[in-house]
């Protein structure tokens, strides 16, 4: 997947050459939920503690970098590369934010409530507490391949 995408944009490429391979979500059900969002073109955007880019070994995202999203059984079915980044405590999310993210009905409160349950839940299997002034990364993204899901 990755060379197709590298022969067919070679600056992008060049530009960010290393990528990400990882999945949405903490668990296969939301790796799936979450991906098919992203196909679908409702999902243009994700939020992750900096705390857990940390815990895991891997390097907090900037613009231009590419991800290979995968689904809940770890096979490749995008590449996404970020396209705006910003780090802020969870109250900095907006509503044109969680519309973007187009989960649940995409208003506010609802991305505020599944946050705190998803926030608690990764922090607490890594041994830690989650709170609200932890800081988050606020990524929007597009999708670059396959052609027939790229934005």
């Amino acid at each position: 997947m990755w060379n197709a995408y590298a022969e067919a944009h070679p600056e992008a490429v060049a530009a960010s050459p290393g990528y990400t391979v990882d999945h949405f979500g903490d668990s296969k059900w939301l790796a799936d939920e979450l991906l098919s969002l992203v196909i679908d073109g409702r999902k243009r955007a994700t939020a992750e503690m900096v705390a857990e880019f940390l815990a895991c070994g891997d390097e907090v995202p900037r613009i231009g970098s590419h991800w290979i999203a995968c689904d809940g059984e770890g096979n490749p079915r995008i590449i996404i590369r970020s396209t705006e980044l910003r780090i802020g405590p969870f109250t900095s999310a907006d509503a044109a934010f969680a519309a973007d993210e187009g989960e649940d009905d995409g208003t506010l409160a609802s991305w505020q409530h599944e946050h705190r349950r998803y926030f608690t839940r990764v922090s607490a299997a890594s041994g830690r507490q989650w709170s609200e002034d932890d800081e988050i990364i606020f990524e929007r993204f597009a999708v670059t391949w396959p052609p027939e899901h790229a934005d």
